[in-house]
């Protein structure tokens, strides 16, 4: 076993108990932790993109984030004028005109600008719009009454699908792997490592049927598993083609062995919105 394999195994005992703890928690202790990474997340993004703490941009992104969390948090967004000031569409809008603007007043090459813009409000759209919907999973606008599944059952459901089949995707993608999924983006994902992650998903979903959830159709939770591991493995290399677009192996080391925010929650952030939004589909089906 390497050094590096130790410290993963070690942090990951220390800290799934804890995420997990918060998860059933739900409320401010979910949005304190979800805001606590989305802002080490954009934070990340911001430095590697070349903005300093000096910088106007560095500021302003971490400030509109913010805010977008705040506009998915209950006791903000039970009020009107509050919910329209801080949502997340509200938020981008202002950033893309503000730093726009700003930009393009700027001495280098209009390419160079563009796609310094471009870039900026990726990252804000990525880390803004993507984050809150891991507490909206236990919030009050997907809460399905008929079911009786607390929010934590979901999150616990959630990570667990992706942690399970994020190791079924490497056992088999060492196993059987042969055909490059992205060669460009991520040359040892292979097709067959992204069948055993899916694989690993259904397990755990079949699992859950049994044991977390019995009130639930067996189907809606497979279906579940297979999209939340499809969504959530190919997000990953969404993450990894904005990394390989710099020539970083990791976005920050804050996480011994895990890398940075961006490293670690990368797939969760594209399957969280794929649960959020097919709960609230089956709900009104």
């Amino acid at each position: 076993m390497t050094k590096n394999l130790i410290v993963r195994t070690a942090v990951a005992a220390v800290t799934i108990p804890i995420i997990l703890w918060i998860c059933y928690q739900g409320g401010t202790w979910l949005f304190g932790m979800v805001a606590v990474f989305a802002l080490f997340a954009i934070s990340e993004f911001l430095i590697n993109e070349g903005y300093t703490y000096r910088s106007f941009y560095f500021w302003f992104g971490i400030l509109v984030v913010a805010l977008m969390l705040l506009s998915r948090f209950e006791p903000v967004s039970s009020t009107f004028w509050l919910q329209f000031l801080f949502s997340g569409t509200t938020g981008i809008i202002v950033f893309f005109l503000v730093s726009a603007m700003i930009i393009s007043t700027g001495t280098r090459s209009p390419a160079i600008l563009f796609t310094s813009h471009t870039r900026l409000i990726w990252g804000v759209m990525y880390v803004g719009l993507l984050y809150p919907y891991v507490y909206l999973l236990s919030g009050p606008y997907a809460q399905m009454a008929s079911e009786h599944i607390s929010g934590g059952d979901w999150l616990l459901f959630l990570f667990g699908l992706l942690w399970v089949g994020d190791t079924a995707a490497m056992g088999f993608g060492k196993w059987l792997g042969k055909r490059k999924l992205a060669p460009t983006v991520s040359p040892n994902k292979t097709i067959e490592g992204f069948i055993g992650g899916i694989i690993g998903a259904v397990a755990v979903g079949v699992l859950m049927c049994f044991w977390k959830f019995e009130t639930m159709s067996w189907y809606h939770v497979l279906i579940l598993a297979v999209g939340c591991s499809v969504f959530g493995q190919l997000g990953d290399l969404v993450e990894s083609m904005w990394k390989r677009s710099l020539g970083i192996k990791d976005s920050s080391p804050i996480i011994p062995g895990h890398g940075g925010a961006l490293d670690r929650f990368d797939s969760l952030l594209f399957a969280a919105p794929f649960m959020f939004y097919y709960r609230l589909l089956i709900t009104v089906l």
